[in-house]
């Protein structure tokens, strides 16, 4: 009995029959977690480009007036919202995306504050008077943020993973751009504060060529 059992138990080392199995059913938990792992990450990825975009396109599409109306601003942050095709901007009735876009003065003294502001979101907006804090960027080496217009778009994105059980809860993607309108010109020297501005919300339309070229506004 006992060189049975002996025998046995030395076949039983050296048998090396569905090792590979083994191995794979050990492995594969974890490669399953880094593939789906890699998949949402990659969509994650591809999402916040689109929310980039979007920020980008907005703030360039109000610094090309002189003077935009609700309709108009209404039209720009719908269209906006097509960016992000094919990821989802909704989920039900719920928004998964706020686009918010404002205009920041600053004085003589470079104090900034928020003139008009306008978003997708009832709550979003930001409130007229508040004081910002301008970049670095904005005010080149050897030049100032003083009497100055920036149009800031701000876009953030609820990013719901398809496999939640890789990534907890929900991921909010967000970015911002602020952008010099183009083509104002009412400078201190001619007009009242705030100068070289887009106007908002303004009677009718202004665009740069119309200003510029045809002088109709």
């Amino acid at each position: 009995m006992i060189a049975a059992l002996s025998s046995r138990a030395r076949h039983l080392l050296t048998d090396v029959r569905a090792v590979a199995a083994t191995e794979f059913a050990m492995v594969a938990p974890f490669m399953l977690v880094l593939y789906v792992g890699g998949v949402e990450l990659g969509n994650g990825l591809a999402m916040n480009v689109k929310v980039s975009a979007t920020a980008h396109s907005v703030a360039d599409m109000i610094t090309q007036n002189t003077a935009v109306t609700s309709s108009q601003m209404d039209g720009i942050l719908a269209a906006a919202t097509a960016i992000m095709a094919p990821y989802p901007t909704k989920n039900g009735s719920t928004s998964l995306m706020t686009i918010t876009v404002s205009e920041v003065s600053t004085d003589s003294t470079g104090k900034a504050t928020v003139q008009w502001s306008k978003s997708t979101s009832s709550s979003g907006a930001r409130t007229v008077g508040q004081q910002m804090t301008l970049s670095s960027f904005t005010a080149p080496s050897g030049t100032s943020n003083a009497n100055i217009s920036l149009i800031l778009s701000e876009v953030s994105y609820d990013y719901a993973p398809n496999l939640g059980f890789t990534i907890a809860g929900t991921v909010k993607l967000s970015d911002s751009y602020y952008l010099f309108p183009r083509c104002s010109t009412n400078s201190p020297a001619t007009s009242s504060f705030p100068y070289y501005d887009v106007k908002y919300p303004a009677t009718s339309t202004c665009t740069c060529v119309q200003h510029l070229q045809q002088k109709t506004c």
